[in-house]
């Protein structure tokens, strides 16, 4: 099945990981930590982008971002690419550092914003890196202690640390980092007042020690949207269900409202979304049909397949509704929802066909 491209547009929640090739360590000390974040720190006030929630382990990390007006594309590469040549030089070593490209997962905010901060503060807590909570309080390579306020917040920009209020400026809070202002807007999750606030986020970090690895929270799709509940999901008609993508941590509503942002966002900004009749000729191609083939009334085997990829390309990876796709095919939107599902099954036996379209890039 080809790779599906990365959903991105300004404002989403995501949870980023990504791992050393081979699993191998990339922070082998507190050198190497403070490299990184002090990439990270730099980057994310640069670039306007959030971060809730960050853990390093020695052999990956994990990071929940908000993107701002900069593509996380763009972020993650300054990030990884940076850090990659300072240890290459450091250790003297050459190659790729990171397994692959990063993961990331759309996540919607109201249900798993805090689940997440909490999973991913946990996270050195759950590898053996420290033995209790009280040992994660003083941790200093995770954002739990920053929040707690027993130790540095190491995402506030160098610059900021050293900068001071100016006399144009209304107050000391208008010189406040980003990094800053996201703590701030974390607390006020759990209370008015920062004394409250760090207690009963403390309260709720304990909590979450003995729910364990929650894989639900760790990637999207249609079985973690429903909380990992695969019994419930099979008992309901395909009709019935949910719409996931394991791109996506979210319910079905959400889904869709953040494939249908991303696609207008990815529109208005480039400008260079591909026509539908465009894509109807590169998947034609991709059958060995014609367009006119593909969009005539068969119920030939072949062409109902070409259908369904055509739609599942247009709305999951172009943002199209499914009514233009609808009118572009002669069928009922409800049909184009329909074929939009059976498109994975068909490309999963079809891996000539799946090749073809990955190598044609839509």
């Amino acid at each position: 099945m080809p790779r599906q491209p990365r959903l991105d547009a300004p404002g989403l929640l995501q949870h980023v990981m990504a791992r050393g090739i081979e699993r191998r360590e990339i922070f082998r000390d507190d050198k190497d930590c403070n490299s990184f974040l002090h990439r990270l720190a730099a980057i994310l006030e640069e670039n306007q982008t959030q971060c809730y929630a960050w853990a390093l382990i020695p052999n990956h990390f994990h990071i929940l971002l908000r993107t701002g007006p900069t593509p996380l594309s763009k972020v993650m590469r300054r990030l990884m690419t940076g850090y990659a040549v300072t240890f290459n030089k450091r250790y003297k070593r050459s190659g790729h550092l990171f397994q692959n490209r990063y993961k990331s997962v759309v996540c919607e905010e109201d249900p798993y914003l805090l689940e997440l901060m909490r999973y991913i503060h946990l996270n050195p807590l759950r590898a053996g890196l420290v033995c209790d909570l009280k040992e994660l309080d003083k941790y200093p390579w995770t954002g739990h202690s920053a929040i707690l306020g027993r130790s540095k917040n190491l995402l506030i920009p160098a610059h900021a640390n050293n900068s001071q209020p100016s006399a144009k400026s209304s107050s000391a809070k208008d010189q406040e980092s980003l990094a800053e202002k996201t703590i701030e807007d974390v607390l006020l999750h759990f209370g008015e007042t920062k004394r409250v606030a760090r207690r009963r986020y403390r309260e709720f970090v304990k909590k979450g020690i003995d729910q364990g690895r929650r894989p639900e929270l760790q990637g999207g799709g249609l079985v973690r949207s429903a909380g990992g509940n695969k019994a419930g999901l099979l008992g309901r008609k395909k009709e019935a269900r949910e719409k996931g993508d394991h791109r996506i941590l979210g319910s079905g509503d959400f889904v869709n409202e953040a494939l249908i942002k991303v696609g207008e966002e990815w529109e208005s900004q480039t400008g260079l979304r591909p026509s539908l009749e465009a894509l109807i000729n590169t998947v034609s191609e991709a059958f060995d049909l014609s367009s006119q083939q593909l969009k005539s009334r068969s119920r030939r085997k072949p062409i109902l397949d070409a259908r369904s990829v055509l739609a599942r390309v247009a709305v999951r990876n172009h943002g199209y509704k499914g009514i233009e796709v609808a009118e572009a095919l002669s069928l009922s939107p409800s049909s184009v929802s329909r074929i939009v599902e059976s498109a994975e099954n068909i490309l999963d036996n079809k891996k000539d066909v799946a090749v073809k379209i990955k190598d044609m890039e839509i």
